[in-house]
């Protein structure tokens, strides 16, 4: 039996702001120096219209930001402007992630990732926000004030979870409070936010505590992953999924957006799984998980922040191999999977999202308008060892008026380099 859809397109539309090009993720600052990351990033931002990117280690040892040497503490912002100049120059803004902790300030030496991040706090506070004030004065002086208020700052990276530190609220709002007196200092109007959590971690207790001391949270920001809280340690990526539920990440989202009240909410990470070597990754499941889940968060979210644009890679080892389960939407040689279609799709959609009727187990429909066309997006998804079949799928559309011109365009295949198949009449 056919599955049934209906529309009736002079009903009233709800705004569909093309949220999920707002940032997109990134690998640590430094490969942001090599120009096969360049090329990418201007790939995406012309085909995809991403507005800016998120990245670790900005502050890490290996960019140079800020170094001891006999004693005396040296700055250096020239790789930080590298990376900018260029993205400013392709149309693109930082969403700043402020991390890792430089050596010359860390009171310990836990380490995260292959390039070896220190994750302690400060040992000293004051150091802390003298190194944040001039970073962002010179930003500042460089870029110019209506320029960087147009960023977005946002304090550390998920420190719920031991791996990037203590794993404790306390250490982390202290972080919080430092950092966010030495931004605002150089400009009030400059954004700061957080937590940057985990698992839609912390949100409810960070705005307290942010009330609480007067201290300003311009935007929340976290993370969620559909195999966050699935499955059994040591499970693998399918057997986590198989374990979760459909649109679970919609769940986590509208519960996210009661707690950020009215306050702008940013998810800074998220994807298909957080296993950065997950076959999924690569696979037309991707990109029919990314719609759905794309399409169920319109009105909750400022911005989706996909994990990541490339599989130019390297938080654990670089592989070398070209398709190895990477998060990327393209991978290192700058072929685009299935999730990159799934985004071109995405980018050509109009802004008015109108009602459908119908449902499905597995196919889900939205009609789009835009200035002179009509959008049918399908998808037909299942969680890895759930029931799914080929579907037949009937839309019929209400008050339409007769088409002049009808395209269909399908994800056919992993390693499809070209636009999506296009059938025409």
């Amino acid at each position: 039996m056919d599955v049934q859809f209906s529309c009736d397109v002079s009903k009233p539309s709800q705004a569909l702001p093309h949220f999920w090009e707002h940032t997109i993720g990134s690998c640590h600052a430094p490969l942001a120096l090599r120009a096969d990351w360049q090329q990418q990033m201007r790939r995406c931002r012309e085909e995809l219209g991403f507005g800016h990117v998120r990245f670790h280690g900005l502050l890490s040892d290996d960019m140079g930001t800020l170094v001891r040497e006999n004693n005396q503490l040296l700055y250096s912002f020239f790789n930080t402007d590298q990376i900018f100049d260029f993205l400013l120059s392709i149309g693109m803004k930082p969403f700043v992630e402020l991390s890792f902790m430089p050596t010359a300030l860390a009171s310990g030496d836990q380490i995260v990732f292959h390039y070896r991040a220190n994750v302690t706090p400060p040992k000293d506070y004051a150091q802390w926000s003298n190194f944040i004030g001039k970073l962002v004065s010179h930003w500042v002086d460089r870029y110019g004030l209506d320029e960087v208020r147009q960023w977005f700052f946002e304090v550390w990276n998920e420190p719920n979870l031991t791996a990037f530190g203590s794993g404790k609220r306390s250490d982390y709002f202290e972080l919080y409070r430092h950092t966010i007196a030495a931004v605002k200092a150089v400009d009030p109007e400059l954004r700061v936010g957080g937590p940057a959590t985990a698992t839609n971690a912390w949100i409810t207790d960070f705005i307290g505590f942010c009330s609480k001391n007067q201290l300003p949270t311009d935007f929340i920001s976290t993370h969620h992953y559909p195999t966050d809280a699935f499955g059994k340690p040591g499970d693998d990526t399918e057997t986590q999924l198989s374990d979760s539920r459909r649109s679970v990440l919609r769940e986590q989202t509208r519960t996210a957006r009661r707690e950020a009240g009215d306050r702008p909410l940013y998810y800074t990470e998220w994807s298909s799984s957080s296993n950065p070597r997950d076959p999924l990754h690569d696979e037309p499941y991707a990109a029919t998980f990314l719609v759905k889940t794309i399409m169920e968060a319109n009105g909750l979210v400022q911005g989706y922040s996909y994990w990541t644009f490339s599989d130019i890679f390297e938080e654990n080892y670089f592989p070398s191999v070209p398709f190895q389960g990477g998060f990327g939407l393209l991978n290192i040689h700058g072929i685009a999977k299935p999730a990159y279609r799934a985004y071109q799709l995405l980018h050509a959609l109009g802004s008015e999202m109108l009602p459908v009727d119908g449902s499905h187990p597995t196919v889900d429909a939205w009609v789009v308008r835009g200035d002179r066309e009509i959008t049918l997006l399908l998808t037909n998804f299942a969680l890895p060892r759930h029931p799914i079949g080929a579907e037949t799928v009937r839309m019929t559309l209400f008050n339409a008026g007769t088409p002049l011109r009808a395209t269909l365009r399908r994800i056919v295949k992993l390693l499809d380099m070209r636009w999506p198949t296009q059938m025409s009449g």
